[in-house]
C-alpha cells in the first residue's frame, strides 16, 4: 500500500488534482464523499501569501472532513516560498505540495509552475529547501518536461526524491503541449520502474474513464491516479472508478434527482464559503457536466451559466429536476 510520509493510503488511491477555481472546499467535500482518497487545494501563490492577499489566504481554508488534504503552493523565489511554507504549516494541512506543472502563461513567465522545468537545478534547490523547512511531507506535481526535446523526468523525479519529497504526481504532457494531444504515460511508468525510486508515483492526464484508470494501474504499474478535468461537475467519477477497479463493471448512472441535489449543495456550500457573487460565477463551469448528455437541455444550461443571482440558478435547477426527472442517463453519453 502506498504511503505519503506516514499517511497510509489504500491500494491505487485516487487523488483530486489541484485546479484553479475548481478544487475549493465545497467541491473537495463532494469529491471526498464519493471516494477521493487525497484532495488538494487550488494552487496558491507564495507571493500572494506573504503579502496576505485575500485571494490567496482564503485558499488556505481546510476542514477535518477532507483529510488527508494537501495545500499546493507555487513560486520561484526561494525566500518567498519558504515564508509561504511557514504560513501554510500554521493552517495544519497533512501535505505541502509544490506546483511545478502549471502551464499557464502568467505563472510560467515568472519561472514558476512548469516554467521551472527550464531550470532543473533551481527546481531541485527550491524543493530541498522546502523539505528542510517543514516537518510535513512534501510532494510535487509536475509535467514530463518543458518540451519534447527536454524530457528528463526519470532523472528529475529521482533528484527530487533524493532531496526528500514523499510522492510525485506527473502529468503526461510537456508544458509546450498545454492540454493538447494525448497524455503519454510511458515516461511516468519509466519513473515508477526506476529501481532507485521508492516513493509513490501518481499518474495524471487523460484519466477520463474508469477504463483509463485501470490501464494506468494494470498496464503502466503506477501507484495511483490524480484526477482533474474528468471530475469537474462529476464528483461521482471517483466512486465510478473505484467500483470499476474492484469489480470490472460500471456503476449505474447517477439519476437526475442526485445531480440536481449535488448541484444545489455545491452552490449553497460555495455561497456559504465565498459569498454569493463568486459562488454563482465559479460554479458555472460545473453545470455542463452535471447535466451532460440530456437532449434539449441547452436553454436551462444557458440560464444556469448566465444567471447573476443564486436564486435564478436554484430556480433553473428545480426546473431541471421537474422537466427531466425521468431522463434515462444510461442511454446518453454521460
Amino acid at each position: 500500500m502506498p504511503k505519503i510520509g506516514e499517511i497510509s493510503l489504500p491500494e491505487f488511491p485516487l487523488l483530486l488534482a489541484p485546479m484553479e477555481d475548481v478544487s475549493d472546499p465545497p467541491f473537495r467535500a463532494l469529491c471526498k464523499e464519493q471516494g477521493a482518497d487525497v484532495v488538494y487545494t487550488e494552487f496558491i501563490s507564495s507571493e500572494g501569501l506573504i503579502r496576505n492577499a485575500s485571494k490567496s489566504t482564503i485558499k488556505l481554508d481546510i476542514y477535518e472532513k477532507e483529510r488527508p488534504v494537501g495545500i499546493q503552493i507555487f513560486g520561484a523565489e526561494l525566500d518567498s516560498m519558504l515564508e509561504a511554507v511557514d504560513i501554510v504549516e500554521q493552517t495544519g494541512p497533512d501535505i505541502i505540495d509544490i506546483n511545478f506543472g502549471c502551464p499557464v502563461k502568467k505563472v510560467v513567465c515568472k519561472n514558476a509552475g512548469a516554467g521551472i522545468l527550464r531550470d532543473i537545478p533551481l527546481m531541485v534547490k527550491l524543493t530541498e529547501a522546502i523539505v528542510k523547512r517543514t516537518k510535513l511531507p512534501v510532494t510535487v506535481k509536475t509535467r514530463l518536461g518543458w518540451d519534447s526535446d527536454s524530457i528528463r523526468i526519470v532523472e528529475v523525479a529521482e533528484r527530487l526524491q533524493d532531496v526528500g519529497i514523499k510522492a510525485i504526481s506527473i502529468h503526461g504532457r510537456t508544458r509546450v503541449q498545454m492540454y493538447k494531444g494525448e497524455a503519454d504515460w510511458k515516461p511516468i511508468a519509466e519513473v515508477k520502474n526506476n529501481p532507485r525510486m521508492h516513493i509513490p508515483v501518481f499518474g495524471n492526464g487523460d484519466v477520463a474513464t474508469p477504463e483509463a484508470a485501470k490501464r494506468m494501474r494494470d498496464d503502466f504499474g503506477l501507484d495511483g491516479a490524480m484526477i482533474g478535468r474528468a471530475s469537474i461537475g462529476n464528483p461521482w467519477f471517483f466512486a465510478e472508478v473505484k467500483h470499476y477497479l474492484n469489480h470490472n463493471t460500471h456503476l449505474a448512472p447517477v439519476d437526475m434527482e442526485a445531480r440536481v441535489e449535488a448541484a444545489k449543495r455545491h452552490l449553497q456550500m460555495s455561497i456559504d464559503w465565498k459569498g454569493e457573487k463568486l459562488a454563482v460565477y465559479e460554479t458555472r463551469r460545473h453545470y455542463t457536466n452535471y447535466f451532460k448528455g440530456i437532449p434539449n437541455f441547452k436553454e436551462l444550461r444557458m440560464k444556469m451559466v448566465s444567471s447573476e443571482t443564486s436564486e435564478e440558478v436554484f430556480e433553473a435547477l428545480e426546473e431541471a429536476r421537474m422537466r427531466f426527472a425521468d431522463h434515462d442517463f444510461s442511454v446518453s453519453a454521460v
